[in-house]
Formats: C-alpha cells, structure tokens, sequence
C-alpha cells in the first residue's frame, strides 16, 4: 500500500477529524480511501457513456396532500417499469412521505427518469445514488436462494466493477 502526504488548514483538519470521529472511523486513512472511492465511482458515473449502465436508489420525499401527486409518481414508476426494480413507501407524519426506489438499467434513462420524479411539482429532497454496473446475460443453470433446484434459463446479472482501492 502506498501512503502520500496531505496539507490541510488548521480549520479544514478539525472539521475533517470531527466528521470521522461523528462517522465511526478509527483513523483518517479509512475515511480517506472511502471519500476518495465514493469520489472516483461518483466522477466514473458521470463520465459515463450513455449505453452504460447502473443500479440506483432514488430517494425522495413528498406531500401526499399535494394534488394528484402520488397518482402521478405511481404512474411515472410503471411507465418505467423497466427501470423499477421496487419501491419502498414510508409515511413519515400526517402530510409527508418518502419512497425509496431502487432502479436497474442504462444510467441516461435511470438519471432522466430520476430528474423526472424530482422535478414532480411537491416532491422534495430528492437524491439518487447511482453505481456503475456491468449487465451480462447469463445462460447457465444456476441456484438463487435457499432452494435446491437448479434453474435452467437465461437472464442479466448486474456486476459491479471495482475501479478504486479495496477496502481493509
């Protein structure tokens, strides 16, 4: 492993050993490969050509009370149904609530589909979490789950590369 050295501002130092300590770490090398993994993934996916894809959860949170609005998001999800994998509803009080919708697919669509759920007059704090992924077609038998019996069809796995340092 490599080590390289980092100056920093007194003030940035202490607002850094602050967020490690408040996020668990046990030194400022762990945060460091993790800000910097979450950095060059975040950077990959945004360089990435349209026909890439991506695994996503699109997190959000809106005013049931607002007209029409749950009707207009439950239909945008099955016009993407391709795109949906499954949604999580919560109700948080009386007037909000927040979904989250974990998505599949070539990261331009699930990126455009996402602006169009957060731009949904009512929707706030919306936030989509993308990692590249790798979808290749499987055609062998293969088990999935607990169960014993081998299933003998095709279908896409989603694989995600790893481009940055593995985490110790």
């Amino acid at each position: 492993m490599d080590r390289f050295t980092v100056s920093l501002e007194e003030e940035l130092l202490a607002r850094f050993d602050a967020y490690i300590q408040q996020k668990g770490y046990q030194n400022r090398s762990e945060a460091v490969r993790d800000i910097l993994r979450e950095t060059l993934e975040t950077e990959r996916l945004q360089a990435e050509k349209p026909e890439g894809h991506c695994i996503a959860s699109l997190s959000y949170i809106y005013n049931h009370d607002e007209r029409e609005l749950a009707r207009r998001l439950t239909q945008a999800q099955h016009a993407h149904h391709d795109l949906t994998l499954s949604t999580l509803h919560v109700h948080l009080d009386h007037e909000n609530c927040m979904e989250v919708t974990v998505l599949r697919g070539p990261t331009a669509e699930v990126k455009r589909f996402a602006g169009e759920i957060c731009a949904e007059t009512g929707v706030r704090h919306g936030k989509l979490n993308a990692v590249p992924v790798e979808i290749k077609a499987t055609h062998s038998h293969h088990q999935h789950g607990h169960h014993a019996q081998d299933h003998h069809h095709g279908h896409a796995h989603a694989h995600q590369h790893v481009h940055s340092v593995p985490k110790s």
